[in-house]
């Protein structure tokens, strides 16, 4: 069936263009070490999102981007909130409601410091859902079940907050082992209540992420930095059989582009009572905005 457009979106992973480098730019280029990498100056790994200047290096205003958002059928969309500074979304959120959801980033090798401060933004406005964590980007990496993270985890729990975790082999070209999708298996059986997100596709173990979502009742994976043709084919077959309540779209502007993603969402060989769960309605459940 083709996507049906009255369903409303929930985009999970959208940043604000600010007309320069972003998605993890400033972050990678700490450990980046290839030459050729020095010539990116939009997206950490832009040999594969090749067009995404053309959308970065606009400068925009959060209301230019809910123009946007109407314009694709994108109803809410989750940034990033600083994770020092929260209030700098806090009109933003007001000025636009339910439109946007925040995303608290933190950075485990600065320990005690990154956990009070991501305490203190999830609890200092109510669409702040969830934490976001990239261990392939941090300085030095930090694996997903290194020991660093666990005080993370443990708060997100505390908090009931949900975590979108990267994991699979990173476009920017850092090590990989970090990311390997293995490492969750410890995670979630240390952390049962966890709310977890696998984020960026999971390749080339996305037949491991399925095998892991089967077992573990709180594990997700969410559809960014991937164009819908490209998406491993192993999760498609898992939302129309056994997982419809545990795949979310991401749409991952402006690395990619709506036009092009929407578009490809109409090719999406989805099953009819699992494009609603895709497309919002497991977000709306995993990230409580239901209780708005």
């Amino acid at each position: 069936m083709a996507r049906p457009t009255e369903v409303p979106i929930i985009d999970l992973m959208v940043e604000l263009p600010r007309g320069g480098g972003g998605m993890g730019l400033d972050e990678a280029r700490r450990l980046l070490k290839d030459t050729g990498s020095d010539e990116f100056a939009n997206h950490p790994a832009q040999y594969l999102f090749k067009d995404a200047g053309d959308r970065m290096n606009e400068k925009m205003t959060y209301a230019g981007l809910v123009a946007l958002m109407d314009h694709h059928g994108i109803a809410t969309a989750q940034v990033d909130v600083h994770p020092v500074k929260p209030e700098l979304m806090f009109e933003t959120f007001d000025q636009f409601p339910a439109r946007f959801i925040g995303s608290v980033g933190v950075d485990p090798n600065l320990g005690m410091k990154s956990l009070r401060s991501m305490k203190r933004a999830a609890q200092s406005h109510c669409d702040i859902r969830s934490v976001s964590v990239a261990p392939c980007l941090y300085a030095p990496q930090v694996a997903i079940d290194d020991r660093k993270m666990y005080p993370f985890y443990a708060a997100c729990c505390e908090l009931d907050l949900p975590m979108n975790i990267l994991a699979g082999v990173p476009g920017p070209r850092v090590p990989f082992d970090c990311q390997y999708v293995g490492r969750v298996d410890q995670v979630c059986y240390d952390f049962p209540e966890l709310k977890l997100v696998l984020r960026h596709g999971c390749e080339p173990w996305a037949d491991l992420a399925v095998k892991l979502m089967l077992k573990w009742p709180n594990l997700f994976f969410s559809t960014t930095a991937f164009a819908p043709k490209h998406y491993p084919k192993d999760f498609i077959t898992y939302a129309n059989t056994r997982g419809a309540h545990k795949v979310m779209f991401g749409g991952y502007f402006p690395g990619l582009s709506w036009e092009r993603v929407l578009a490809e969402l109409d090719d999406l060989p989805l099953n009819d009572d699992v494009w609603e769960p895709f497309l919002s309605g497991n977000a709306r459940r995993v990230f409580g905005l239901d209780q708005s």
